[in-house]
């Protein structure tokens, strides 16, 4: 049973900076894909940055160049640097981790960014 245990959110103002980890319950190894995805209130789920087993990282237009996407292998661990935040940053954010069969969501945690 796979597990993605998310920490790291809060209150931030405008402009300030947050990290956010996931934590595997089983070797990050094992995915092909991991990523992080936001759902702000009202809103679709939306992709907001993933890393791929071969290192190959993607990110929304609307967060490159404020956001990094890393992993720890040792650790078990994807992470997501956001700095200069901005209120439409705002929103739960979850972790997700692929397979090519199969895939897994955390519980999500919650960001907000105030003006």
């Amino acid at each position: 049973q796979v597990q993605l245990v998310e920490s790291g959110g809060g209150l931030v103002q405008a402009g300030g900076s947050l990290r956010l980890s996931c934590v595997a319950s089983v070797s990050i190894f094992s995915f092909n894909v991991m990523g992080w995805y936001r759902q702000a209130p009202g809103k679709q789920r939306e992709l907001v940055a993933t890393t791929t087993s071969g290192g190959s990282a993607k990110y929304a237009e609307s967060v490159k160049g404020r956001f990094t996407i890393s992993t720890d292998n040792a650790k078990k661990t994807v992470s997501l640097q956001m700095n200069s935040l901005k209120p439409d940053d705002t929103g739960v954010y979850y972790c997700n981790a692929g397979r090519i069969r199969s895939e897994y969501w955390g519980q999500g945690t919650q960001v907000t960014v105030s003006s």
